[in-house]
């Protein structure tokens, strides 16, 4: 199935942040004016479509919030030379306006959401010939709006709710995560009633309502409220939108060979036929820097790699077959991996101690050997195995463990792993043991995949000194990790500075 990468550039440029107010009173005469855009479905159209660019950002998707995600957490880390982008990994926080730590995610996340809030505002307003095609819009403004607030809540929580196009005088009020998560379930309820269960082959890429509805279970799960997930989870595995399977191949989820599958439940469009920047010109790329920022060293940059402990934890289990589990070969680079796999694709100009081990999900060692800034691999953002794993999680947290085995034995089962019960027979009913087990099952299904922090975060691993310390044992950066106040970011000070209804963060 052909990918298609949705971007247009159309006057969309204001956005949120406070530190940009004089270049936002530049008036281009080339540009249209609001009073003389929104007027037609194609106008709307390309409004929606601007949403989608925001995933080709430095802030987002392309590049940097891969660093606060999965560096961040105990999966990995960084020794860059550039020291303070490292520091960003290992709770040292100096300069709060730091660049790639923290503000360009920051500036991004707000830019896409005014993008969100242009197409809500003005989409209503317009004729349509189907008002069906008017609600998919809105629909799809909804989820992006409730996408980026999830993730700004996952990082910083306490932040500003805007719901409307913001204007360069505007000072919008602080709230409390709680607030922030209400308006998150609010736009994902109004987007599913509106999202079709799914689009023709010439729209792949856009949300669905099964897409929706994965959302909505992450944000109950990041708040206990294990019935509402339990709900929404069983929308995707039981109910109308159990439209969903693993594929046979676990690497298929992470080439460009077999993207939008039947595993997929939401990924990110990226491609690599435009070779340009990251701005608003025509020539802008659509593509991914993972990859080079996380490749081992002599094929990319290596600001990121993966910690050791990873591989150990594959190594703790054989297969049915008595081999280690796949999933190792295709997760991770490291020393052993070509005695261990036989795997001759790797160690081409590559470069690494004994002790060190590299992300290589998304990577392209399939058919080159060596990354750029246009990687063109999809990122599934939400797969179902991630899907049967939270499933599992709940049914464990509202009492019913008997029941969550299965939807883990679904995801081992596809790499020849034996039954859970078989090969942890410990485990038996105790809440507490499965879902110590389950973290772990969580690690070797979707390390690197962006979804340990909230993980660490929804199971209050870092709410305690004693639990910060046991993470500290496979990774020290976790040294420097200071209980009630690093499992947030700190608020860009510039904008906290120019606006007098957001404050730092008492803790910073």
């Amino acid at each position: 199935m052909k990918k298609i990468i949705i971007i247009t550039v159309v006057f969309l440029g204001l956005f949120f942040a406070s530190s940009c107010e004089n270049e936002l009173d530049q008036n281009s005469p080339n540009d249209l004016t609001e009073d003389q855009y929104w007027k037609t479905e194609s106008d709307a159209q390309a409004g929606v479509n601007s949403i989608y660019a925001m995933f080709y950002k430095d802030g987002l998707w392309a590049r940097w919030i891969y660093f606060r995600l999965d560096l961040t957490s105990d999966e990995g880390y960084s020794v860059s030379p550039w020291t303070e982008l490292a520091d960003w990994t290992r709770f040292n926080y100096v300069n709060y306006n730091f660049w790639e730590g923290n503000v360009v995610t920051w500036r991004d996340t707000y830019k896409a959401i005014f993008r969100c809030n242009q197409v809500l505002a003005n989409v209503p307003n317009i004729t349509f010939q189907n008002e069906e095609d008017k609600k998919k819009i809105i629909a799809q403004a909804k989820f992006f709006r409730a996408l980026h607030y999830y993730y700004a809540a996952i990082l910083w929580e306490d932040i500003p709710l805007v719901l409307e196009p913001s204007k360069t005088t505007d000072n919008p009020a602080q709230v409390n995560v709680t607030e922030v998560y209400a308006q998150i379930e609010k736009d994902l309820n109004e987007a599913f009633t509106d999202l079709p269960p799914s689009w023709g082959d010439d729209q792949t890429g856009r949300p669905d309502k099964g897409a929706a509805k994965a959302f909505l279970a992450k944000l109950y799960m990041q708040q206990h409220k294990w019935p509402e997930a339990k709900t929404a989870l069983e929308y995707l595995i039981t109910g109308p939108g159990a439209k969903y399977s693993l594929v046979s191949n676990y690497r298929d989820n992470f080439t460009d060979t077999n993207e939008n599958n039947n595993e997929s439940v939401f990924e990110i469009q990226f491609g690599d036929q435009r070779k340009g920047g990251t701005g608003e010109d025509q020539n802008a790329a659509v593509s991914s820097n993972r990859g080079q920022f996380f490749a081992p060293r002599g094929i990319g940059w290596s600001d990121g790699q993966a910690r050791f402990w990873l591989i150990d934890a594959f190594k703790q289990e054989k297969n049915k077959d008595g081999n280690l589990d796949t999933r190792l070969r295709w997760t991770l680079y490291y020393p052993d991996l070509l005695a261990d796999f036989g795997d001759k694709t790797y160690g081409r100009n590559w470069e690494w101690n004994n002790n060190e081990a590299w992300f290589r999900k998304g990577s392209r060692d399939y058919y080159r050997d060596n990354e750029d800034y246009y990687s063109q691999v999809n990122y599934r953002l939400i797969r179902y195995a991630d899907i049967l794993l939270r499933y599992a999680e709940v049914l464990n947290e509202t009492g019913n463990t008997a029941a969550a085995y299965q939807y883990v034995d679904m995801v081992r089962a596809r790499v020849n792993m034996n039954t859970l019960a078989t090969a942890h027979p410990e485990i038996g009913n105790d809440h507490d043991k499965f879902l110590e087990r389950l973290k772990t099952e969580r690690v070797l299904e979707l390390a690197g995949e962006s979804v340990r922090w909230e993980d660490l975060k929804r199971w209050g691993d870092l709410n305690s000194q004693a639990a910060v310390d046991k993470i500290a044992l496979r990774d020290p950066d976790f040294n420097n990790f200071v209980v009630g106040k690093n499992h947030r970011l700190p608020i860009p000070q510039n904008d906290a500075n120019n606006n007098p209804n957001l404050e730092q963060h008492p803790e910073y």
